[in-house]
């Protein structure tokens, strides 16, 4: 049995009931071929709010310490996310992204690394432009809208809201790929929250 398309299941249950949730854009991922997505981050409803909206198995990059709980560590690594250490150049982390990507799978990422308590983006941390650089696949934006609503920080039940998924077009980095180093990555890096911030902005409306 495939975990990942059971909690993609549940997790729809769940925003479709409290969040009335709405997907837009979701033409713009492709079929088939590798693909990073990449999303704000406010609340800990957003994986799941996440999860299986693409219509292709997604592969979470989830902080390490979530495989280190009983039953949630299991349940997080049988959907197959794969962990990665915050704050830290995690180059396990880094390239089992880029290996998922090259086989042609779908990775989603928090380019944040961390959740905004406040609602505003963060900066990128280096991991998602360094993964987009070496990995060469299609970057897509993506937009949570409201996710700090249906379950806000340090609440344990969910509210009555609406919430949207929104999937921008692809994020034009070829002219990066040849340069390489840390002023490439970190351009990717702005390129990427800035499609999303724009993405956040025509639907926050």
């Amino acid at each position: 049995m495939n975990f990942f398309w059971v909690g993609a299941g549940v997790s729809t249950a769940v925003c479709r009931v409290f969040g009335r949730m709405q997907v837009i854009g979701r033409q713009n991922i492709p079929k088939t071929g590798g693909v990073l997505l990449c999303a704000n981050h406010v609340s800990y409803i957003d994986p799941s709010a996440l999860a299986g909206r693409a219509g292709r198995v997604v592969h979470f990059m989830a902080k390490s310490e979530l495989f280190k709980i009983p039953v949630l560590g299991f349940l997080v690594k049988a959907v197959g996310a794969f962990p990665v250490k915050r704050g830290t150049a995690d180059r396990s982390a880094l390239k089992q992204a880029i290996e998922y990507l090259r086989n042609g799978e779908v990775v989603a990422m928090f380019p944040e690394g961390q959740r905004s308590l406040t609602g505003e983006l963060l900066e990128a941390e280096a991991g998602a432009g360094m993964i987009a650089l070496h990995a060469k696949v299609p970057v897509i934006p993506v937009a949570l809208v409201n996710t700090e609503k249906l379950l806000p920080p340090h609440k344990m039940f969910f509210r009555f809201t609406h919430i949207k998924v929104v999937f921008g077009p692809p994020i034009p980095l070829d002219d990066l790929y040849e340069k390489g180093g840390r002023e490439a990555t970190d351009e990717a890096g702005k390129r990427i929250m800035g499609a999303i911030g724009e993405l956040l902005e025509e639907h926050r409306k």
